[in-house]
């Protein structure tokens, strides 16, 4: 079995870990009840994913991206769909961990005041945050799989 094929589903899984809970987690916020106290496994394994394994999946990343290049050659980084990605994937991070997080964090474990407006604000701002990183990455899945000449 040849093993490019298992370390870029196992990258890709990883670098979707990585940034999933900043772009799911803004549509598990409700006005009733804070996302902590929320009873759906999903809304509680992205919490942990958020608070607790951002280190270790990130770390996957690198060491997956690392054996990639090993194993495909260090001529692939020289592909130009593959630096736009890049970017865009270091972007779409930057975005998560400096501003998504921070603001998730202020947000997740507060249950809303009745007809709180400044919180449904904060909440519906998140939420746009996480569509531009979802096209982003829609971006990134696109050059992935077309690998188009860039230049």
């Amino acid at each position: 079995m040849p093993l490019a094929p298992l370390l870029i589903a196992v990258h890709v899984v990883f670098a979707l870990g990585l940034l999933l809970p900043s772009l799911l987690l803004p549509f598990a916020l409700r006005a009733r009840r804070a996302a902590t106290e929320s009873a759906s496994p999903v809304v509680r394994l992205l919490l942990a994913l958020q608070a607790k394994g951002t280190v270790v999946i990130g770390l996957g990343v690198a060491l997956t991206g690392v054996a990639l290049l090993l194993v495909l050659g260090v001529g692939l980084v020289s592909q130009p769909w593959l630096l736009v990605a890049l970017g865009i994937y270091a972007a779409n991070l930057a975005v998560a961990f400096f501003i998504q997080r921070p603001n998730l964090r202020r947000l997740v474990g507060v249950r809303a005041a009745f007809n709180d407006r400044v919180w449904e604000a904060r909440a519906r701002r998140q939420r746009y945050v996480s569509y531009v990183m979802a096209g982003m990455t829609g971006t990134i899945g696109l050059l992935m799989s077309t690998k188009p000449e860039l230049w």
